[in-house]
């Protein structure tokens, strides 16, 4: 089976766009604190936070940050997906010999988008 990826041409008007870039800081903001979760974990105690981890502790995040619930859970979880990927992409990437490149903390502007 194969997935398509639809990007959308948007045309948000002032108030739109303000909501939409208020979005994406929050995105990059669940992005950025997973990736630093993940660093910490590693550097104090030697252990590895997986997808499945971050997941299953993101009803309590919602629940310590009310304004994530007006994302969804499955954008939340898309963003914490795309965390994941930049990891097994750099894992894959030293193994083979290759230039890692570890990941990286997003500015909101360089944030690519959400799901």
């Amino acid at each position: 089976m194969q997935r398509r990826k639809v990007t959308l041409k948007l045309y948000p008007n002032a108030a739109q766009a303000a909501r939409l870039e208020a979005w994406t800081r929050l995105h990059c903001e669940l992005y950025n604190a997973a990736l630093e979760e993940r660093i910490d974990a590693w550097r104090k105690a030697r252990k590895s936070i997986s997808y499945d981890e971050r997941q299953n502790v993101l009803p309590q995040i919602k629940a310590d940050r009310p304004e994530l619930n007006e994302l969804g859970s499955h954008a939340l979880q898309q963003t914490l997906r795309r965390l994941d990927l930049a990891f097994q992409s750099f894992f894959r990437r030293v193994k083979a010999g290759q230039t890692p490149g570890f990941p990286r903390f997003k500015a909101a502007k360089r944030f690519a988008g959400f799901a």
